[in-house]
C-alpha cells in the first residue's frame, strides 16, 4: 500500500481524493459523471456506448445501473474518485463472471474472474496515481470475493490505456475480440492473475 493511501470511514483515502463504492441512491453523480467520460476525445474505442444513447436512458436505467453495482450489491462494484469538495472525478467498475456463463462479448466464460470496465478519470487529475489507486481498490475487491483473475479489454488504438494497463500489471492473454459495430476491427484482452 502507498504511503499517500489510507483507510477512512468513507473509504479509501488517496492524496486528496477518497476512493470507495458508489451507493445506490447517487445514480445522479454516477449518471453525470459516465456522461463526461462518453465525451472523451477517445470514448468511442473506449467505451461501448455513446453519449447521445446514454443521454436519452431515462432515470430508471441510471437509478438500476447505480444499484446493480452499489456498495453491497452482488455480482458488481462501481469505484468512483471524489475530491474534498465532492466531485466525482474518476471510476472504474468490476463484473464478476461465473464460468458457464457468457461475457460481455458472446463468449463462454471459464473460470471465475472479473471484468474491469467503464475505467475514466477527468483529464485535470491524470497523471497523478489516481488512476492506479482507483485500479488499487478494485482488485482489491475483486481479490477479496475470490476471483481467479480480472480482465479488460482494450482498443489496440487506444495508446494511453494500454500503457497505463500495462504499467498496472495487465499482460496481453492472445485473445482478441471482435468490436461491437465494426467487424473488422478488434480489441485485446488483458488480464492479471492473483
Amino acid at each position: 500500500m502507498s504511503t499517500t493511501r489510507s483507510e477512512t470511514a468513507l473509504g479509501t483515502a488517496f492524496r486528496d481524493y477518497v476512493i470507495r463504492p458508489v451507493r445506490a441512491g447517487e445514480w445522479t453523480a454516477l449518471k453525470r459523471l459516465r456522461l463526461t467520460a462518453l465525451r472523451d476525445p477517445v470514448a468511442d474505442i473506449a467505451f461501448l456506448d455513446t453519449y447521445e444513447k446514454a443521454v436519452a436512458q431515462p432515470d430508471t436505467y441510471w437509478q438500476e445501473r447505480t444499484a446493480r453495482a452499489a456498495e453491497g450489491a452482488d455480482g458488481m462494484r462501481q469505484f468512483i474518485a471524489e475530491t474534498a469538495g465532492g466531485a466525482w472525478v474518476g471510476t472504474v467498475a468490476v463484473l464478476v463472471e461465473e464460468p458457464g456463463a457468457t461475457d460481455l462479448a458472446g463468449f463462454p466464460v471459464e473460470r471465475r474472474q472479473g471484468h474491469l470496465f467503464g475505467v475514466f478519470v477527468r483529464p485535470e487529475h491524470r497523471g497523478n496515481g489516481l488512476t492506479k489507486a482507483l485500479f488499487e481498490a478494485a482488485l482489491e475487491w475483486a481479490w477479496a470475493v475470490r476471483l481467479e483473475r480480472v480482465r479488460l479489454i482494450v482498443h489496440p488504438d487506444n495508446a494511453r490505456a494500454l500503457g497505463f494497463y500495462r504499467k498496472a500489471g495487465f499482460v496481453e492473454s492472445g485473445v482478441t475480440l471482435p468490436l461491437a459495430g465494426k467487424p473488422d476491427e478488434h480489441e485485446l484482452e488483458m488480464v492479471v492473475e492473483r
